[in-house]
Parts: C-alpha cells; structure tokens; sequence
C-alpha cells in the first residue's frame, strides 16, 4: 500500500451523470478520502457496485471495478475479497439495491464477516427508475405508483445488521464531508464486515428527506455519552422510532473476520497448471 496515496487519485476521467445536488457525489467523495487516508491505492482497490444511480460509482473511481447485477454486488464482493484477502475490497449500492432484491445476500454477508466495507446510499427512493417508494420510504410516503403511501413500515437497516451478528454497524450523511469520510475510514480499518448506511438525499424525486431535514434532525453519537461497543446500548438506538443517528451504533472489538476463523490466508487467484493431485482418483469415485 501506498503512503502517497491521494484523493484526485481514486477519481476517474469520467464525469458523473447524477443529478446536480445529488448525495451521491458527497458520498463518493468520502469513499475516496477514507481510502487514501488509509493508505490504499487504486492498484490494490476493488470497487463493486449493484443497480441503481449507485451502480455507477465504479465508473467514476479509478481502481478495479465491477458493476453487476440487481442486488447482487454483495456476493461478487465477498468472492473477490476470499479470492485475494490482500485486495482492498468495498462494495456500494443503494436503498433498493441493497435493502430488496439484495436483503438476503445483505444479511449473509454481515453475518459472515469478511473482511470488506459496504457503503449504502440511502435516499428513501427509487431514483433511477424515477420515484418509487424503496425499502426504506416512510409508511406515509407520497409518489405517483403509491399516492397514498406505500402503507408498509420501513425496513431498518441498522436493525437486520445488528440482528444477524453485524461487527460494526455506522451510519453517515453525506453532506457531512469529514464525518462521512472518518465513518467509512473506521469501517475500513474495522478486522470483519465494516458496514455504513448513508443518507444520501435525492434532489430530484424525495422532497421529504432532504439536506435540510438531516441537518435538523441528525444526531451525532460522538457528541452523546453512546458507547459503540455496549450491545444493548447499540440496540436501543437503532430501535429508537424517532431517532436519526449519525455515527458507529455498534462495533464489536472482539471481531475475526471470516478469513481468520476460516483460515483463508491464501491468494487463489494464482492457479497451478494441471490437475490437483489426486483429482482423477476423486472423480473416480463418482462414476
């Protein structure tokens, strides 16, 4: 890894086609700090990304990218990062990405604990495919497919994190420039699943969630007496149906991540010529 590692280093030639005034580009921004601050490169940075207007992150930084399918980045992440551990592996999506289509990979890959970041940015919508309620829309939440509301509790992130083992579990807004980029820096330096759940407002389509609503509402732990490595306090906060939080809800200190426990220490992506030994005495025994 690099000690000379710059920001300008992660940002690509290509120019983003998000909105003006979209969370993404704060919270991409972030990204990129928290891995130069860490002291990777783009060289050994592998960045995958899901469907959605955050699917296209991996265009915009320079660094290894895939952008897969519909809830599925998660997956792809965890094999790259058990391919290579010495990759530096961050995997972004967004609400519906992650929080839909993507729930059930979403919780097994907190459970699991590989040593990964995962970044959401969570708008409240669907903004790519223009304005639809998402997992995490309000009850009441006006758009054009549900004008009375999508009439379904919100899923909680924090909590399906916390509920299947999550060793760290923060949560961030993007227009907090410093305090998003040291909340995903701690994710990544975290020895297990370091996982960040962004506020990311749409400019375009939510006019509920906005700048001005997190600016009013966020509460930031680190200015409470909130100690993230208290279980029950974690619990407490993420449950809490009137709070809005900012900052690590829960860290486990005594995390080890999945390659520890399971002894993946190896590169596999170095494959030998032939067969492994005995290979055609295994097949054998099949047929």
């Amino acid at each position: 890894m690099s000690s000379e590692t710059r920001f300008i280093d992660f940002k690509s030639d290509k120019q983003p086609t998000w909105c003006p005034g979209c969370g993404d580009f704060g919270t991409m921004n972030g990204m990129m700090k928290a891995l130069a601050n860490t002291g990777n490169d783009p060289d050994n940075t592998f960045v995958v990304a899901g469907i959605g207007c955050s699917g296209k992150i991996g265009t915009y930084m320079h660094s290894y990218a895939l952008h897969g399918v519909h809830g599925r980045a998660l997956p792809v992440g965890t094999g790259v990062k058990m391919a290579n551990p010495d990759l530096e592996v961050m995997v972004a999506g967004g609400d519906g990405d992650g929080y839909s289509i993507g729930a059930g990979h979403f919780v097994h890959a907190v459970r699991r604990n590989v040593d990964m970041s995962y970044v959401v940015m969570d708008n409240r919508i669907y903004g790519l495919t223009k304005g639809q309620a998402s997992p995490t829309s309000r009850e009441d939440f006006e758009t054009a497919t549900t004008p009375e509301g999508p009439k379904q509790p919100p899923v909680n992130p924090l909590a399906l994190a916390l509920s299947a083992g999550g060793t760290f579990i923060a949560q961030s807004f993007a227009s907090d420039s410093q305090r998003h980029a040291e909340l995903v820096q701690e994710a990544i330096e975290h020895d297990g699943f370091g996982f960040v759940n962004v506020f990311s407002p749409c400019v375009t389509f939510n006019d509920t969630d906005t700048y001005d609503y997190f600016r009013d509402n966020l509460t930031d732990l680190a200015e409470t007496d909130h100690d993230p490595s208290d279980f029950d306090q974690a619990k407490d906060r993420i449950m809490d149906p009137d709070g809005e939080y900012q900052g690590i809800l829960y860290q486990d200190e005594n995390s080890v991540p999945y390659h520890e426990a399971h002894g993946v220490t190896e590169d596999m992506t170095e494959i030998p010529d032939g067969a492994p030994e005995n290979a055609t005495d295994l097949v054998r025994e099949f047929y």
